[in-house]
């Protein structure tokens, strides 16, 4: 018997469990797509696609291309951060009817860092039942193979993409100690390594994990002082999507922080908001720039 036979056999029972469980009408069903290999749908989220009335889509070429990798054909409707409210209402309407609507994105599990939850929101409000699928997810297959050793991880998604308010957000999360996940495109990854440089310094392990679970998976693991020469020393690096992960803070971090935070305090008591930050960074080691904008926001709470 060859593995793909072996395989087929093993598969039939579980599918055949899948059509006995209930699937109640009138429901929204959140389905998991996989992030990159399109083998890893699951098959009960096989099972519900074949049974929905409609799909409702972040993108609808992407979920065709999808529904027909798997022999699939159902009426699709676009669901994206544009018009999540109108289709809401669209949505609601048909389940209303007793119909099984799914809900998908592009890729892993709709509604986190992804259109979908105003549609889970309102579809909630009516008082309509909404079943989720788990399944692929770019944030915990990152963190499950970096090797950062943490029962607490703080899920932030996409940074800002204008610079200020990117830095506003990172001084934001200095202290925190659980490990820290980001989403980042691939045309800002060398731009978010050096910010995550100045805002938590060089020692501070952060993973790169790009294109995960695709033919060029990369999963690379460095301190902070490291990243952005990593990135620019192969062009391919900057391609592909990127979930980054940063190490949380260490009780001696955070008392170099509280630390660097009250010399810049008395510093500023007395001097300008940039003269402050200067003599701060000679004092206690750490990147101007970052105290800088510390600087600048303590200024604004004192106000």
């Amino acid at each position: 018997m060859t593995a793909q036979e072996s395989s087929s056999i093993a598969t039939l029972p579980v599918m055949a469990e899948a059509a006995l469980q209930a699937y109640p009408s009138a429901t929204l069903y959140v389905v998991a797509t996989p992030i990159g290999n399109v083998t890893d749908i699951s098959l009960r989220a096989l099972h519900v696609l074949t049974l929905v009335n409609a799909v409702a889509c972040e993108d609808t070429r992407n979920t065709a291309h999808l529904m027909t990798r798997f022999g699939l054909n159902k009426p699709l409707i676009a669901a994206h951060q544009h018009n999540e409210r109108e289709v809401a209402e669209v949505l609601i309407a048909r389940l209303l009817a007793g119909e099984r609507i799914a809900l998908v994105s592009d890729a892993g599990t709709p509604a986190v860092s992804d259109p979908g939850a105003r549609i889970v929101d309102a579809v909630r409000a009516a008082g309509l039942r909404v079943l989720p699928l788990p399944g692929a997810s770019a944030a915990v297959t990152a963190l499950s193979a970096s090797g950062l050793v943490n029962d607490q991880f703080y899920f932030v998604g996409f940074l800002p993409a204008k610079a200020k308010q990117r830095d506003n957000m990172l001084q934001s999360l200095r202290t925190v100690s659980a490990t820290m996940v980001f989403y980042e495109a691939p045309h800002r990854i060398l731009d978010c390594a050096v910010a995550l440089e100045a805002a938590f310094g060089p020692a501070r392990q952060v993973v790169f994990a790009r294109e995960l679970t695709k033919m060029f998976e990369e999963i690379h693991r460095c301190p902070l002082s490291e990243a952005a020469a990593w990135i620019g020393a192969d062009p391919h690096r900057e391609k592909g999507e990127f979930v980054v992960l940063l190490e949380g803070a260490t009780a001696a971090q955070d008392a170099e922080e509280a630390e660097a935070e009250r010399i810049l305090a008395i510093l500023l008591g007395e001097c300008s908001v940039k003269q402050a930050a200067s003599l701060a960074a000679q004092i206690t080691g750490r990147k101007k720039n970052a105290l800088y904008e510390r600087a600048l926001q303590m200024k604004d709470e004192a106000a």
